[in-house]
């Protein structure tokens, strides 16, 4: 079914802010509404929003979601382990391998922690994957401890780069990116291996 992919860089940390439109049912979903909701709503107007889906639940990817959902009266949909570690009100509960509909169109929910406990991507079905601060072109998403960039990645090494090499990701700050692009960098940087301490902004290529 045809659908559009729409992005839009908002509020103070330049967030994407993406929203997915099924042009056959007019119904739409706004992922991450990081600020700026006037131009958000803008991205919606004719479509029927019924979702609000959040990669996780850092205030950079909220700063306007009260606003948005007062003006939709969309379910807001996020991860319950992000829900209770950010103290965050929801409506639905995002688990991995669920299906969300959007009109015809059905997303799949791939939990990938690490960055947060209940970071979630968001698979369209055509190759392309929303991936909120999971990786970024050239390193993977901010880790606050050495345990928590452990297990970024290992969701990297048994999740995200097992897809295959044309898949795009769509992270939730900067360009979109290519996993075979990415691919030799990670590689590189699990044959180095790396201190038992690291985390916080790493790049593969100079960590």
């Amino acid at each position: 079914m045809p659908f559009k992919l729409l992005t839009q860089q908002v509020g103070p940390f330049r967030l994407n802010t993406y929203v997915i439109i099924d042009e056959g049912t007019k119904t739409s979903a706004i992922i991450d509404p990081g600020g700026d909701p006037e131009a958000i709503l803008a991205l919606v107007a004719g479509t029927k929003v019924d979702k609000i889906l959040i990669t996780h639940g850092h205030f950079d990817h909220i700063l306007a979601l009260d606003p948005v959902h007062e003006a939709t009266g969309a379910l807001i949909y996020l991860h319950p382990a992000d829900a209770a570690q950010f103290e965050l009100k929801y409506q639905a509960p995002l688990y991995g391998d669920a299906v969300i509909a959007i009109g015809n169109l059905h997303l799949r929910v791939i939990h990938t922690p690490g960055h947060t406990p209940g970071q979630c991507c968001f698979d369209l079905g055509d190759g392309r994957i929303l991936v909120g601060d999971t990786i970024f072109v050239g390193g993977p998403g901010h880790t606050a401890s050495p345990a928590d960039f452990a297990l970024t990645m290992e969701t990297l090494q048994k999740i995200v780069f097992t897809w295959p090499d044309e898949t795009r990701f769509f992270p939730g700050h900067g360009p979109s990116g290519v996993i075979g692009n990415e691919r030799p960098a990670f590689e590189r940087f699990l044959a180095r291996g790396w201190p038992g301490e690291l985390h916080g902004d790493v790049i593969w290529d100079s960590a």
